[in-house]
């Protein structure tokens, strides 16, 4: 337990989260240095704005460290902040009458969840860390009065919202469309094309890789043995496609359904 008067970082952050403007001044957090506005400077969504906009937007953010497992947000809780992942990886995940999924992994340098902030709408998903991460927080206040005087940053988020509606389209059509062994199939694909090489290391722990594929870890363990008949071998979290073009093509890999960049 923490000392009488002492704020832990769950604590700390709830505070800035509740009353971010009013209590800036008596929580743990940092200003943002130069390293860091280059780091989000540099972000397609903010590197086109008028630098006096981008000055504004700046001066009502801050930089905050979490460990691991912190919970930075909740579904259906209004949103004060648009974060950005600066160091670290973010878990976006949802549940639903006593169930939970991954729905996506969030690593720097990134901006999430962008549609809730501009919408003023709650957030449809939760947020944690997975390991110690750094955290650039700006106001969502101040990103919407932003938005409806830059022309530029208006622009940008139109686009960085409309690839993320693409990216929904085509992991629905994967999970709708591909039975369970496609779509790992294909997974292990992509982050074989990711890696530049038929040996990589997941990314992720199985458990989180069976939910974002919409199966069971159970099914999950069949399917890497389903897999084997076209040379996937699988040594804990190591993958080694011994035959690709075996794999492609039983996975038929699709670009519009696995170009997740486009």
């Amino acid at each position: 337990m923490a000392p009488t008067g002492v704020n832990t970082p769950v604590d700390i952050y709830q505070v800035t989260r509740n009353d971010a403007r009013q209590q800036q001044e008596q929580v743990a957090t940092k200003k943002m240095s130069d390293s860091y506005r280059k780091e989000v400077r540099d972000l397609a969504l903010f590197s086109d704005m008028e630098p006096a906009n981008f000055d504004a937007l700046m001066r009502g953010a801050y930089v905050q460290n979490f460990p691991p497992r912190i919970e930075l947000i909740t579904e259906g809780e209004t949103p004060d902040f648009l974060h950005i992942v600066i160091s670290g990886t973010v878990d976006l995940f949802a549940s639903w009458n006593g169930r939970e999924t991954s729905l996506a992994t969030v690593r720097p340098v990134s901006t999430f969840i962008l549609a809730a902030t501009i919408k003023d709408a709650p957030y449809l998903m939760s947020a944690r860390t997975l390991e110690k991460s750094r955290i650039v927080l700006l106001p969502s206040e101040d990103v919407r009065a932003i938005f409806d005087k830059d022309n530029a940053f208006a622009r940008a988020i139109v686009s960085e919202l409309s690839q993320c509606y693409r990216a929904v389209v085509k992991n629905t059509k994967d999970l709708k469309l591909r039975t369970s062994l496609e779509r790992l199939a294909n997974y292990l694909l992509r982050q074989s094309q990711r890696a530049g090489t038929e040996t990589f290391d997941l990314n992720m722990e199985k458990r989180r890789l069976a939910s974002f594929l919409g199966m069971t870890p159970e099914n999950l363990s069949r399917a890497f043995k389903g897999l084997e008949p076209y040379g996937v071998l699988v040594s804990g979290n190591h993958i080694t496609i011994k035959q690709p073009e075996t794999l492609s093509g039983f996975a038929k890999p699709s670009p519009l359904i696995d170009d997740r960049m486009s």
